[in-house]
């Protein structure tokens, strides 16, 4: 579906698994005669993972400029061409990387902030909402679910657009632009992520 409105400097899309998302995104992000830049944060650590990320290849074609980058995600966010639209596909996954390799989620968020407050082109980030289920059984899960809907929130207080997208169809939550006498979001910097795990958890959750 085409874009309705002019790309805002950040647009975050949220939504479930198979909720249609990242091609809501990927509309989002086409403008004739521009390469817009494509962020993957995900790694095909298994057959599973890497026959979601060939029908993601597929589904958006050869005509966007594409990085893969599981954890510096700010770092290449820095140096994509200017004025042209970024794709960050996901936040959520790039969360789940920076677990598994034991960096500082609450750090790395700061850092992936201050770079979405002075991108070089506008940015169109897409996240999951995974905090709508059960509460997940393990100590790494739950870890994992906090931190996710956490991030949410910053970015989505940062965003000038923030879109739901659920079966196909999007759903905007909040609109700087189109209302412009509406007071913006707040950035919830009060947020406070949750203290890592101890080492006796295993990167699967489980007592050593």
């Amino acid at each position: 579906m085409p874009a309705a409105l002019p790309l805002p400097p950040l647009t975050l899309v949220l939504g479930g698994t198979r909720s249609g998302k990242s091609a809501h995104a990927e509309s989002l992000a086409v403008l004739p005669g521009v390469e817009s830049t494509y962020l993957a944060t995900a790694s095909a650590g298994d057959g599973e993972m890497a026959e979601r990320i060939r029908r993601h290849q597929e589904r958006r074609g050869t005509s966007w400029r594409t990085v893969e980058e599981p954890v510096d995600l700010p770092g290449v966010l820095r140096n994509c061409p200017p004025g042209a639209p970024i794709l960050i596909d996901c936040l959520t996954l790039w969360l789940s990387n920076l677990l598994l390799a034991g960096r500082d989620p609450a750090a790395e968020a700061e850092a992936l902030l201050d770079a979405l407050r002075a991108p070089p082109g506008p940015v169109i980030a897409v996240a999951s909402e995974v905090g709508l289920g059960i509460v997940p059984e393990n100590a790494l899960a739950r870890l994992f679910r906090d931190h996710a809907g956490l991030l949410n929130q910053r970015v989505a207080g940062l965003a000038d657009r923030v879109v739901f997208v659920a079966a196909g169809l999007p759903l905007v939550l909040k609109d700087v632009h189109a209302n412009p006498l509406e007071p913006p979001c707040p950035q919830r910097r009060s947020v406070k992520f949750p203290p890592p795990l101890s080492p006796a958890f295993s990167g699967r959750g489980r007592r050593r």
